[in-house]
C-alpha cells in the first residue's frame, strides 16, 4: 500500500520515556492508531520506525512511530519520503510544544522548529515545509513566565518528566483535538 499521507509521532524509544511530556506525540499518534489503524504496530527497520497502516477519510494512511531517539526523527522521516516518493507536505507531524499550555493544540502548516529538537532534525532532513500539531506541555510545574534557565529549571527535565494528573487530564483532551484536526 502507497500511502496519500504519513503521520509521524514524535517520542523516545523505551520504558524509561513512555508517558512522559516529551512523548505526548508518541502517546497522540497511538490514539489516532487506535481510531483509524488497519493492523497492529510492526517494527520496521527500513524505516528505523514501527509502523501500522490505516484508513483516514477513506484514504490510505502510514501510521509512524521513529525509533530513534528524538534528535533523529528526521532519518526516519527522510527514509519514509525517499521510498514512498512523497513531498514534505504529505507528512503530518505530531509533537510536544514547552511553548504552548498545556493542552492546547497548535496546527501549521509550516515553520520553524524553535526549541524542539524532534522538529529541528526533521528540518534538516527535508525543510520547514511539512505540517505539524503541536501539543500543549507547559503545565503547572513550569516556570509561571519566562524562560526555564532564567526560573532556574531545568528544560530536559522537565519535558522527560510525567505531567501531574490534572494537565495528564488536559493533554488527554489535546488528543482529541488531534483526531478532528487529521479528520479534515
Amino acid at each position: 500500500m502507497k500511502p496519500k499521507r504519513v503521520i509521524i509521532g514524535l517520542g523516545n524509544p523505551g520504558k524509561d520515556y513512555d508517558g512522559t511530556r516529551h512523548n505526548v506525540g508518541f502517546a497522540a499518534i497511538d490514539k489516532i492508531g487506535e481510531k483509524f489503524g488497519e493492523s497492529n504496530w510492526q517494527p520496521n527497520q527500513k524505516f528505523m520506525a514501527d509502523t501500522m497502516e490505516a484508513n483516514i477519510e477513506d484514504s490510505p494512511a502510514l501510521l509512524v512511530k521513529p525509533a530513534t531517539y528524538m534528535n533523529r526523527s528526521g532519518e526516519c522521516v527522510k527514509k519514509i519520503i525517499d521510498f514512498y516518493k512523497l513531498e514534505p507536505k504529505d507528512v503530518l507531524v505530531l509533537a510536544d510544544d514547552i511553548d504552548l499550555g498545556v493542552g492546547m493544540t497548535r496546527l501549521k502548516d509550516s515553520g520553524s522548529a524553535g526549541s524542539h529538537n524532534g522538529l529541528k532534525s526533521i528540518v534538516e532532513q527535508i525543510g520547514e515545509i511539512f505540517p505539524r500539531i503541536r501539543i500543549g506541555i507547559r503545565g503547572e510545574t513550569a516556570p509561571e513566565s519566562g524562560s526555564f534557565q532564567q526560573a532556574g529549571v531545568d528544560l530536559s527535565s522537565y519535558v522527560l518528566s510525567r505531567p501531574t494528573e490534572n494537565d495528564r487530564g488536559k493533554i488527554d483532551g489535546a488528543f482529541d483535538e488531534a483526531l478532528s484536526l487529521i479528520s479534515v
